[in-house]
């Protein structure tokens, strides 16, 4: 199959691409002899080439046609139309009463504009394109012009067209639509229509390919980690990673004896991709073509049962068109698989599966099976898979083995016009699952209890439709918002469920949809348990109680390090140990870096936060005895044994950590080293003192008395919190802005406008400075939100409230200049910076605050982060976007007497609608520009009390009030999901 007439398919949503100069080159004025081209622009521009799609520029900038001769461009536009004919044809077709080189471009090739794309850098541009009626406008926002770009009339905006999937069809915010096949988005692609059931997942990959390549069919179980061992620059290393299941989809085919689809037998005509949110049902139908001009018309849905989890389908449907025959169809499972999504991987030991077992057998129905079992090296995890394919009509199926590909080859009868079924089943089970005899017989009980695709169908379908109800959010945002938040609802979906709760893992960082970080949990669960917590609160406590049942090796940890209490890790894998890599790839320079990230050890402080959250939410007192109150116990003896007191000023100090901005890993002298006094660890440390102390001297009865008990907690112990809640050091700039750490105004600046104009993408700002032989540990700036993560977390008002309580009073005017200051030397290295930085903003600048709460949607969708989707979704960020409407935009927070509610909707946000639960009430919340109304449940719950600005209400159940809300209204109280009490 040549790649050209594949591509080509992709593109056919549109006839031509129409740029504007302003889209391909970087500013004529400064390099007028031949300016530079947009590196993206480039990549796009050979992929167009590739699948033989028409290009036209079209700008009022004369000699047009020379600059492209200048930046080597000439060669990819068919058509350029600029302000030399603008000026020499004035009554040719205007648009606006002038030449219109845009329209003059699409009509010498003959294309109508509703069938052509504009791709502009400029609100005049968009605007244009608009006028002239092109089917899609984009917008390349490089300076923070989305709301300009939007306004003027740009359908799509994106930082930069590399991140353009000109398939990308938005017609429905609950439908992603993709059309064709576009090689250089296909493992983004793949990521983002990842079907999975929070027991398993499978990545959207295409049946016919196995690994490799362009295509990567992964599957994964939550919780199933293998080690191998690899050596890297000339070191042992020992890496867990999330382990790459036997390949369940394989299903190839061909037309009579032909070459395989998978081979180049087959050309790809057509192909439609949908993803269906609301139904999490993944339909693909292609056209496909064979030498002889036979024409075959293929339609594939795949589910993995909401359900049932230890079940997934595949049904492909196949008509001939024009002609009969023969078709060969090949189903079975793939068992050479390995982990190398991961570019940089690949350098490491890949191969996590050993002793696998293949058998066929009938499956009984006039169906064929597999039954695999494979067992990984290390861990010695337990996995089978039992297989069954099903064809409507007579197919004489035959065993066959190609290397690690097992399957069954059937050769079916197709007659024009008639549709042919192969039904294509799967039961997954492993040895860490309950109630199963051995994994082969549990795999083996699902399948044979499982009945046709459409009644696997309606059952997913009505656990899904109950599953998703609660996390619904309604608005009337933009429908590309619209559609993305709906994605981000679906993906935290597909890796968190009802049945995560039974098992023992955690919150992955890249969900089920990949291998990016291995697989490993991180912090990021402080952005997604917020959404659980106010919804589905029993798997917010179990994804909690994966790091409890891991506190021992915590514990352990700090033992060995000299400390007490629970030293968590920054990677975690399968059993609570350190599992974050030493080394890290540059692909800029080729080197592999130090990676000293294990030293950022708030990740604790977010493990005792999520802890207390939890129980704010639920009051679920017994759990918090048991389980809670030891993690936040755990994690301020921790604190605890690292401060240091300092006589000189009466305070106690942190050294030797790494706050949330992972680009400074210790002074300029001494990188690896950890800082002093990150101002996010020493505040959180505060309040984590402080929060252990309020249980031990608040929560009263036998059950505390047991956990004091239990963990040999003294009256000495507890006030020693109490003056560590209010004696923590605090680093401020000489002009009063919160430092970063101790030393951090010392640094240097950053010419950012240069480094903007070298490399336009920054943010991966430590590989840029590490290849030029630089380092960011000798400046200003930071990879994510650090400082502004306390705003995030605690909100304002409770910010200041700890500082007031530590002896550091700040003003409202200090606050500010400390939010302006780090929004300005922030780089966005990680998918989370703009999630947190959109919800502090909200109180500042909402106009701003709506633009990176954009910014921070694209993330996936648009792959802003340089291709790292296709190693998996960023699920903290998708959860985070969640929870910036809930947190922010309407302004809710728990605390312990109330739910609280200061709305800010933005300009652009008349409306939004959610649910979310608190203790044992079910509440709808209606917000509006001037009201709020909330309703609750009918049931026999006991009242809440909901707060909004100075009215409140006692709530019942099946109770109903509205709430006004007034602008001055938007502008008090804190906008962040904080803690609940009342620092001070």
């Amino acid at each position: 199959m040549t790649e050209s007439p594949t591509v080509a398919a992709a593109l056919a949503p549109v006839d031509a691409v129409v740029f504007g100069l302003d889209g391909v080159v970087l500013d004529v004025a400064e390099a007028p002899a031949g300016p530079p081209a947009f590196p993206g622009t480039v990549s796009l521009l050979e992929r167009l080439k590739a699948g033989r799609v028409p290009v036209l520029l079209a700008t009022s900038v004369p000699g047009a046609a020379a600059l492209l001769d200048g930046a080597g461009l000439a060669g990819f536009f068919d058509e350029v139309v600029d302000g030399d004919w603008a000026a020499a044809q004035p009554g040719v077709p205007a648009a606006g009463g002038r030449p219109d080189p845009t329209l003059e471009a699409v009509r010498r090739l003959d294309i109508r504009p509703a069938r052509a794309m504009a791709i502009v850098a400029e609100a005049d541009g968009a605007a244009a394109g608009r006028r002239a009626g092109f089917g899609l406008v984009v917008g390349i926002d490089r300076a923070g012009r989305r709301a300009e770009l939007e306004a003027a009339g740009a359908d799509v905006v994106v930082e930069d067209v590399s991140e353009l999937d000109i398939g990308l069809v938005i017609s429905d915010p609950w439908l992603l639509v993709y059309e064709g096949f576009d090689p250089a988005h296909e493992g983004h692609r793949e990521a983002l229509t990842t079907l999975g059931n929070g027991y398993m997942a499978a990545r959207g990959a295409a049946p016919e390919h196995r690994g490799g390549g362009i295509h990567y069919p992964g599957s994964y179980l939550a919780g199933v980690y293998n080690r191998l061992a690899s050596v890297v620059q000339g070191e042992l290393t020992v890496d867990e990673h999330m382990v790459n299941i036997p390949n369940w989809l394989h299903l190839d085919l061909r037309v009579g004896d032909g070459p395989w689809w998978s081979e180049g037998g087959l050309t790809l005509r057509s192909e439609h991709r949908t993803l269906d949110l609301k139904r999490a049902l993944l339909t693909r139908e292609a056209v496909l073509e064979d030498d002889a001009g036979r024409r075959l018309r293929v339609v594939q849905r795949r589910l993995v049962s909401m359900a049932e989890p230890h079940l997934a389908a595949l049904e492909t449907v196949l008509t001939a068109d024009g002609w009969s025959g023969r078709i060969s169809v090949r189903s079975g499972c793939d068992t050479e698989v390995t982990n190398t999504n991961v570019p940089e991987d690949a350098q490491l030991s890949t191969r996590h599966l050993a002793a696998v077992e293949v058998s066929e057998e009938s499956a009984g129905r006039g169906a064929v099976g597999l039954r695999v079992q494979a067992q990984t090296s290390q861990s010695r995890v337990g996995i089978a898979l039992a297989l069954r394919t099903e064809v409507s009509g007579p197919a004489n199926p035959a065993f066959e083995r190609l290397g690690g590909l097992y399957a069954h080859r059937f050769e079916v009868p197709a007659a024009d016009g008639v549709p042919v079924t192969v039904t294509k089943s799967v039961g997954v089970a492993s040895s860490r699952d309950h109630a199963v005899s051995s994994p082969l017989t549990g795999a083996e009980a699902v399948l044979a209890r499982s009945g046709s695709f459409a009644v696997l169908l309606a059952d997913h379908e009505r656990a899904w439709s109950l599953l998703l109800a609660p996390f619904i959010i309604e608005s009337d945002a933009p429908s590309q918002a619209q559609l993305i938040l709906n994605l981000h609802v679906f993906h935290l979906l597909q890796t968190l469920t009802t049945h995560t709760a039974e098992l023992d893992a955690g919150v992955p960082a890249r969900g089920l949809h990949g291998e990016g970080y291995r697989g490993h949990v991180f912090w990021d669960e402080l952005f997604v348990l917020p959404v659980l917590n106010s919804r589905l609160p029993s798997l917010a406590r179990e994804l909690i109680d994966y790091r409890w049942r891991r506190l021992g090796t915590a514990r352990d940890a700090a033992r060995r390090a000299g400390l007490r209490g629970a030293l968590f890790p920054w990677q975690s894998g399968s059993d609570g140990t350190e599992q974050t890599p030493t080394l890290l790839y540059n692909k800029l320079s080729g080197h592999w870096m130090p990676d000293y990230s294990h030293r950022q050890r708030h990740v604790g402080l977010a493990v005792a936060y999520n802890a207390w959250q939890y129980f704010e939410a639920t009051q679920d007192r017994g759990w918090l005895t048991q389980h809670g109150a030891e993690l936040i116990v755990d994690v301020a003896r921790l604190f605890a044994s690292l401060a240091d007191y300092d006589p000189l000023d009466d305070r106690f100090h942190l050294r030797g950590v790494m706050g949330p901005d992972e680009y400074h890993t210790g002074p300029p002298d001494n990188p690896g080293g950890g800082l002093d006094d990150n101002a996010y660890t020493n505040i959180m440390a505060a309040w984590v003192f402080d929060q252990a102390e309020w249980i031990m001297r608040s929560v009263r009865g036998f059950d505390m008395e047991d956990l004091r008990a239990r963990l040999g907690i003294s009256a000495g112990e507890i006030a020693a919190w109490a003056r560590l809640s209010r004696r923590m050091f605090v680093p401020f700039h000489g002009d009063g802005i919160i430092s970063q750490f101790a030393g951090y105004e010392a640094m240097r600046e950053l010419d950012w406008d240069h480094y903007r104009r070298s490399y336009r993408n920054i943010e991966r700002l430590d590989l840029i400075l590490e290849a030029e032989g630089d380092s960011t540990n000798h400046y200003r700036l930071a990879k994510q939100a650090d400082v502004l993560m306390l705003f995030y977390v605690l909100g304002e008002d409770q910010l200041a409230g700890f500082l007031a309580r530590l002896g550091y009073p700040v003003s409202a005017g200090q606050l500010a200049a400390t939010v302006d200051y780090y929004l300005a030397r922030t780089a966005h290295g990680s998918t989370l910076s703009r999630v947190a930085h959109a919800s502090v903003l909200v109180q500042y600048d909402p106009e701003r605050a709506w633009a990176t709460f954009r910014e921070a949607l694209d993330a996936d969708l648009d792959d802003t982060q340089g291709g790292t989707t296709s190693s998996g979704i960023h699920l903290g960020a998708m959860a985070g976007t969640i929870d910036v409407v809930q947190r922010s935009f309407a302004g809710l927070r728990i605390t312990r007497d109330a739910l609280d509610f200061t709305p800010r909707l933005p300009a652009e946000l008349r409306r939004v609608a959610f649910q979310v639960r608190y203790r044992d009430q079910l509440l709808a919340v209606d917000l509006e520009t001037d009201r709020l109304v909330v309703s609750a449940a009918p049931g026999d719950a006991a009242p809440v009390l909901v707060r909004v600005g100075g009215q409140h209400v006692l709530l019942r159940a099946g109770a109903r009030h509205e709430f006004s809300t007034s602008p001055a209204a938007h502008r008090r109280g804190r906008s962040s999901w904080g803690s609940g009490r009342t620092a001070g």
